[in-house]
């Protein structure tokens, strides 16, 4: 009977040695060269692009959905100003407004921290 398995150089691990044989040293075997992994078309900046893309292709289309099941009139009241807005669109320009109030303080912040960093 035939084994198709590659065999493995060296000694066999499972063969057993007389305690009176003289042990050699061995002398490590050469490796071929190994080659750097090849990347794949996702791991580049362009796949990591066009996957953005895409996401935020679908996001968009959700967002497009949402506004349109949210059709319903909601009267707004900012200040002295009074207007009536679908729904979907005033939840959608409250959710702008709080990322720019967000981006606002993160940079004031980072500002901050450049200052201490110049001065210390």
């Amino acid at each position: 009977m035939t084994s198709d398995a590659a065999s493995t150089p060296g000694p066999d691990p499972s063969a057993e040695r007389s305690p009176d044989s003289p042990t050699a040293p061995t002398e490590p075997t050469a490796r071929p060269a190994t080659q750097a992994p090849r990347k794949t078309s996702l791991e580049s900046r362009t796949g990591y692009t066009w996957i953005a893309l895409v996401a935020a292709a679908v996001l968009g289309i959700i967002l497009l959905v949402f506004i349109l099941q949210n059709l319903t009139q909601a009267q707004v009241t900012l200040f002295f100003w009074s207007f009536s807005l679908p729904l979907g669109v005033t939840i959608l320009l409250s959710v702008i407004a709080g990322a720019l109030v967000m981006a606002l303080v993160g940079g004031w912040r980072i500002l901050q921290l450049r200052r201490a960093a110049k001065r210390g």
